[in-house]
């Protein structure tokens, strides 16, 4: 049996976020069952594989805020969410959030 490490559960939710969606980072780690390890869950996030595998970008703070965007360099997270049909206003919040987010707590059988 294979073991997974916190960072890889992370990165296991992450992926399963659908294009054109958000999730922040409370709600990973809710469904985690570790709802206080919000930061952990952006640890997770900044040590994704270099292979793309994780849509990272999808992950924004509570309020919507590309808070990771320096992670990304440049306007690159904000050019894949709006690749993916997501507005991004006043260049770092998504527009209509709470539309758009993607809770893993509801939308994930547990």
């Amino acid at each position: 049996m294979k073991e997974y490490s916190f960072f890889q559960d992370v990165w296991e939710v992450v992926k399963l976020i659908p294009r054109g969606r958000v999730t922040n980072y409370g709600a990973i780690a809710k469904y985690l069952g570790t709802g206080m390890s919000s930061r952990m869950v952006g640890w997770a996030l900044n040590a994704v594989p270099a292979d793309n595998s994780v849509p990272a970008h999808r992950v924004v703070n509570r309020q919507g805020l590309l808070t990771a965007a320096a992670h990304f360099g440049g306007d690159t997270m904000k050019r894949l969410l709006e690749a993916e049909g997501v507005e991004i206003i006043n260049n770092n919040q998504v527009k209509d959030f709470k539309a758009l987010i993607w809770d893993p707590v509801t939308e994930l059988e547990i």
